[in-house]
């Protein structure tokens, strides 16, 4: 996000523009947590993980009344638009400003990969790398002590992140919120690969699914499905967010940063940027909140052949 952020402050200031940073979100938009930004402020932040600018739930910004605030403080300090970098809630939030008169344009960002309006959303790519260096690394131990390892992945209701790792890291079997899985069958899966000859086995689970890492392995242990392999269970949570942006994040940040601004400037607001086919698009709001992103299905099959 901070290459974004970045990007959004010295577009706007090469195009004269006068750029406050929003502190805290939402909550930081009602209390009037504002800051002029210029280059100075935002140099040496493009290789930091998170925002500088911080975040923060806000309950009474989902009251009318407190968005109302909230559009009267930006009012007040001279702001005419608002350029929200996030995901599914943050954009929510955008679309209800949006309705209430305020221009606002949308930059696509969140690791879950779940917003509408673009392929790949900022974070993602810094997220899979985390999780699969974590596979990759966890397969040592495995391989070592013969062990089935379930290594549980964020992404909320949505399984591209454990889709994807699952796929590179060579996982066994991956276990999704769109796919109804049964126990059973993964324990098919870790069991051919010990009847194959293989030292350990690796199954990719999203947070969301029915059955998590934890609640898989109590399933194995009260059904007594798995023989040969022990199996361990490892959530990887919050160690996927605020790592070291990649290159990609760094770029994707960047160009979307950029593109909200150009919005901003003709007038083109209630969108969201993204990309589609490494294209810059843009998205009604309204399209973004109210559709739901689906997985790829060529990629539902590859896991399915290339995991056997």
């Amino acid at each position: 996000m901070n290459a974004a952020i970045r990007s959004v402050v010295r577009t706007g200031t090469a195009h004269g523009l006068t750029v406050w940073g929003v502190y805290q979100g939402y909550s930081g938009l009602i209390e009037g947590n504002f800051k002029k930004l210029g280059s100075r402020e935002v140099s040496n932040i493009i290789q930091r993980g998170g925002t500088v600018l911080g975040t923060a739930r806000s309950v009474e910004f989902q009251s009318e009344e407190g968005r109302e605030l909230a559009i009267r403080r930006m009012k007040g300090a001279g702001i005419e638009g608002l350029i929200v970098i996030g995901g599914n809630g943050s954009q929510t939030g955008s679309y209800s400003l949006n309705k209430m008169g305020f221009p606002v344009v949308g930059v696509a960002s969140t690791i879950d990969n779940d917003l509408c309006g673009s392929d790949v959303t900022i974070g993602v790519d810094t997220a899979l790398n985390v999780a699969l260096n974590a596979i990759d690394n966890l397969k040592v131990t495995a391989a070592a002590h013969r062990r089935a390892l379930l290594v549980e992945v964020m992404g909320r209701k949505c399984g591209y992140l454990a889709l994807m790792a699952g796929i590179a890291g060579g996982a066994e079997a991956v276990v999704l919120p769109e796919v109804e899985v049964d126990p059973e069958q993964v324990a098919k899966r870790i069991q051919d690969a010990y009847d194959r000859g293989k030292p350990h086995a690796i199954v990719v689970v999203a947070e969301g699914a029915k059955y998590n890492a934890e609640g898989l392995c109590k399933k194995f242990e009260e059904m007594n499905l798995l023989s040969g392999f022990e199996f361990r269970s490892t959530v990887l949570g919050y160690i996927q967010r605020g790592a070291v942006p990649t290159c990609a994040d760094r770029l994707l940040g960047t160009r979307l940063g950029s593109a909200a601004v150009e919005e901003i400037l003709k007038g083109n607001t209630g969108i969201l940027v993204g990309v589609h086919k490494n294209e810059v698009i843009t998205t009604p709001l309204d399209q973004v909140v109210n559709s739901r992103k689906e997985l790829d299905p060529w990629f539902l099959n590859a896991a399915e052949i290339l995991a056997r």
